[in-house]
């Protein structure tokens, strides 16, 4: 496989991935995180934070810390931009294409890593160019040194980003991870990376900040100024910093090897999968699904086995109905739509869900808390389904042609108010018991109002599992202000956050409401 094949696999797959709608709000994102990375110098709040003092605004920390906070939130958030690429060519019959050509699936591999590295580098590239556009803006210092502002990026950005680009090609070809445990799990894995990458001890440099955080102390020390810490994610400051010039890190030779043979290694990962990927070849495909005993013979008299036909007994004329009252069809709507929400759920996840009801039951109230926020993640996977089910099943259509679409939305979410209330019906009676069930009612409203509204706004699955697991986890580390199932002492008022589900709901509603209208 030559380099020209493998670049015009990527090219022509960048390119089609450029058109989506969904990549210009990617932009649009990068240039956001390019605006938090560099606060106005009365903001309370930072990306990277080094106590009371910070750099000066110059291409060398602006650049820096742009940096840094790309290689933490492009890789985080940029996974799910990229990983639909072979699902993609799956279900558009692409696939099925290439797989009778001649190219290896090792380049077939390699070619969607290197697109996928494409569409992250170029998020990266508009970071860059927001860093420039920050750096005039705050007007601490207006002399722009491209080496400065753009080696950041090549050092501390682009190894992480490949790596992310070669994940996303492992998820793809893995099938547990294709689902959307994959997603989930991506955040965790994330955070984890967060966390662990910051240290100095992390292998092939981590994500580069003990090196950032050694060359700005070492400067600052020879100032007299003692930086006790110096930690990377939006943090918020009770005193803004103060400014002090910082003119870049030196970045050792053995620091930028490691960043090459990172480089390396997620070039090489990307071809791993060639092990087990079958690239869409059906003879490989239908040999897994049918028995061994079925492809066997298949195989040995070349043509398939004829089955049978089935039997249908004939058609019998149908009852004549009265037309149900309002009421009694609203309630068949809903029993239907609960149905549909928990359809094809396997019988250790309904074990599971008993194991939390049985446990907040017979567990003491003190531990209501804790035990709610472990029953209010096991049904993520299925909350994500709200909204997003019909386009995904390819039945949007169908449906559109129905009356009542906002009677159908709201069954939807009453059927995942439903679904909530069970799993989290035994520290609900615990929590009913010691006087805070208000708490627990408007969390039961406001998980499935915001997956409703998530999956309507983006009509997938992706955004609810990607944007719930960091909301979820911020409970968990005790963020009071963010506590919306009143797991916690201090969390908002219930009144609050049934507010934010009413209109997380009539968000969910306009948008169903304005799709129909078009059509």
């Amino acid at each position: 496989m030559t380099p020209r094949v493998l670049g015009a696999i990527a090219v022509a797959d960048f390119r089609e991935r450029v058109r989506r709608p969904a990549y210009a709000v990617v932009l649009l994102a990068a240039v956001g995180l390019g605006y938090l990375a560099a606060p106005a110098a009365s903001a309370h709040w930072t990306i990277v934070n080094t106590g009371a003092y910070r750099g000066e605004y110059n291409s060398a920390y602006i650049g820096t810390v742009t940096a840094l906070a790309g290689a933490l939130w492009l890789s985080a958030g940029g996974f799910y931009v990229v990983r639909t690429a072979i699902g993609r060519d799956e279900r558009t019959g692409v696939g099925q294409l290439l797989a009778a050509t001649p190219l290896r699936t090792s380049g077939y591999l390699v070619g969607k890593y290197l697109s996928n590295l494409l569409v992250l580098g170029s998020m990266a590239a508009a970071l860059a160019g927001m860093a420039v556009v920050m750096q005039l803006a705050r007007g601490e210092s207006r002399a722009i040194d491209p080496i400065a502002l753009l080696l950041p990026f090549a050092v501390f950005t682009l190894p992480v980003l490949a790596l992310t680009a070669t994940a996303a090609v492992l998820f793809e070809t893995i099938p547990v991870l294709r689902t959307g445990f994959g997603n989930v799990l991506w955040v965790f894995i994330s955070m984890g990376t967060m966390i662990a990458g910051q240290s100095a001890g992390a292998p092939l440099g981590g994500l580069g900040v003990h090196v950032f955080a050694a060359s700005i102390k070492d400067e600052f020390a020879a100032r007299g100024i003692a930086l006790t810490e110096v930690s990377l994610g939006l943090m918020y400051l009770d005193v803004p910093p103060r400014a002090i010039e910082w003119s870049g890190a030196d970045l050792a030779a053995g620091f930028v090897g490691e960043r090459l043979i990172v480089l390396l290694v997620a070039t090489v990962a990307a071809a791993v999968p060639v092990i087990w990927f079958g690239r869409f070849d059906p003879s490989r495909s239908a040999a897994r699904r049918a028995p061994a005993g079925v492809a066997a013979r298949e195989a040995e008299q070349g043509t398939p086995t004829p089955h049978p036909p089935t039997a249908h007994p004939p058609a019998a004329y149908p009852r004549i109905q009265t037309m149900p009252r309002r009421g009694a069809a609203f309630g068949r709507l809903l029993a239907g739509e609960l149905r549909i929400l928990t359809q094809g759920v396997s019988w250790w996840w309904w074990l599971g869900a008993a194991a939390l009801i049985v446990a907040g039951v017979a567990a003491p109230v003190r531990a209501a808390g804790p035990l709610l926020i472990a029953a209010w993640i096991w049904p993520v996977l299925i909350w994500s389904r709200l909204g997003a089910q019909a386009r995904e099943h390819g039945v949007e259509a169908l449906l559109g042609a129905c009356p009542s679409p906002l009677r159908r939305t709201a069954a939807q979410w009453l059927a995942g108010v439903a679904l909530t209330a069970v799993v989290g019906a035994g520290p609900g009676l615990r929590m009913a018991l010691d006087g805070h069930v208000a708490g627990w009612l408007a969390g039961a409203a406001f998980i499935p109002a915001l997956a409703l509204a998530m999956g309507a706004l983006s009509r997938t699955h992706r955004l609810f599992q990607a944007l719930y697991p960091p909301l979820w986890y911020a409970v968990v580390n005790d963020m009071a202000g963010l506590d919306y199932m009143g797991a916690l002492a201090d969390g908002p008022s219930p009144a609050l956050v049934a507010a934010a589900s009413a209109l997380l709901l009539a968000v969910a509603l306009a948008t169903v409401a304005a799709r129909h209208a078009r059509r």
